[in-house]
């Protein structure tokens, strides 16, 4: 057992977990195991596990929703965090929106809409948290979180508790520029007063588009590649002759390029080399580079 494990074992006890797969909590249900989980309750708990393994020299890694992840079939080293219920929590005051980390995108988007506020409209149907849509500047047509994000509320890798004004976290295009190891814990937005129906049928709008052209099905982590400027990734792909290209149990959807779907036995190394191979034929017959938007951790 290490100092680490040692330290965590004595506050967290049994809820600390040892070489956990990390199948189990991704979209893509790939991944080998994490060497240490712990699920923290509260900032209080988070910060004390952050500032031990900072002492520990430890790297922390903090899984959401899984839902944009490749984990490498070797697993991940150190301590992967998980936020617990206390950090799901959406609060409303007028305008204003305060939403944990650990939040689903999906239910902030309905819980906002159902207080006729509008301005994430957008998030209907991007999944996962909160927090990693944050990290990601989620966004789809023509809106994104940095636009009505004011607040975001963190632990810094060596414990302590940090606030970052939008300006501070520097959003760009699918991502953010947060400090190393700064864990989310919440976030405030600032919306619009809106028509609770007319909000209602823009997000079933939206819905009913992301079901006519996204798989369904099959275990998979949204779109591969950000849309370089002035095109789309899905449609360099598709041009590229990579719909339904395979390798070992991956391959790239039938239905919609920009996906890799895990055909039920998937490794992290296959959807790794269908990622070098598209990036690569895209290159040769476009001259465009694309920049993959799921990210890949563990020990590769």
């Amino acid at each position: 057992m290490n100092p680490l494990e040692q330290i965590l074992r004595a506050r967290f006890g049994v809820r600390l977990g040892a070489s956990v797969s990390m199948a189990e909590r991704t979209s893509f249900r790939i991944g080998g195991p994490a060497e240490l989980l712990l699920a923290v309750e509260d900032e209080g708990e988070l910060a004390a596990a952050m500032e031990a393994a900072s002492r520990c020299g430890v790297r922390t890694f903090c899984l959401g929703a899984g839902t944009n992840l490749l984990v490498s079939d070797r697993g991940m080293r150190g301590l992967v965090i998980t936020l617990g219920a206390h950090f799901r929590r959406i609060d409303f005051d007028g305008c204003a929106v305060s939403a944990g980390a650990a939040a689903r995108f999906g239910d902030l988007v309905e819980a906002t809409v159902a207080h006729g506020l509008a301005g994430l409209e957008f998030g209907e149907g991007i999944p996962g948290s909160v927090g990693g849509g944050l990290v990601m500047n989620a966004g789809a047509f023509g809106g994104e979180m940095a636009r009505v994000v004011i607040l975001v509320r963190g632990v810094a890798a060596d414990g302590r508790l940090v606030d970052l004004t939008a300006a501070q976290v520097k959003f760009a295009y699918r991502r953010s520029e947060l400090p190393a190891g700064f864990v989310i814990t919440r976030a405030d937005f600032h919306l619009a007063q809106g028509d609770r129906e007319s909000l209602g049928a823009r997000v079933a709008e939206l819905k009913a588009k992301r079901a006519a052209r996204q798989p369904r099905g099959l275990p998979n982590a949204g779109s591969v590649f950000r849309n370089p400027p002035g095109n789309f990734a899905g449609r360099l792909l598709e041009s590229a002759g990579l719909k339904g290209e395979r390798l070992g149990g991956a391959a790239f959807s039938t239905e919609h390029a920009n996906f890799i779907v895990n055909l039920g036995d998937a490794r992290a190394e296959d959807v790794r080399g269908l990622i070098e191979l598209a990036r690569e034929r895209v290159r040769n017959q476009s001259g465009v580079w694309l920049e993959p938007e799921v990210r890949l951790v563990g020990e590769w």
